[in-house]
């Protein structure tokens, strides 16, 4: 009985747990994530913020992705995003954070 317990509560907390994408899985094949919710981790760079648009640049090694965001983290800081991946004819690809 223990162990069914204890394995019922493993799943679930495993479970909730979300996968992390690259930021180099999403630039090499950026289609493929189109309206999907992920989380990608990365160092926050070039933030900005014009009017009603804000957002920042989350890189890893050499790679790099847009973010979406009406928060701004500090730049330099390592943080995991999560939100949906989207395409936009003007901007491209980018992150919408979930938080803002």
């Amino acid at each position: 009985m223990k162990t069914a317990c204890l394995l019922a509560i493993s799943l679930l907390f495993f479970g909730c747990l979300q996968q992390l994408t690259t930021i180099t899985e999403l630039n090499g094949e950026p289609a493929t994530y189109i309206g999907k919710e992920i989380n990608v981790k990365g160092t926050v760079e070039n933030t900005v913020k014009l009017g009603e648009l804000s957002g920042y640049t989350l890189t890893e090694g050499n790679e790099s992705i847009r973010v979406s965001s009406k928060a701004l983290p500090e730049e330099g800081k390592e943080i995991t995003v999560s939100g949906t991946w989207m395409r936009d004819t003007i901007f491209g690809y980018y992150l919408l954070a979930k938080s803002g």
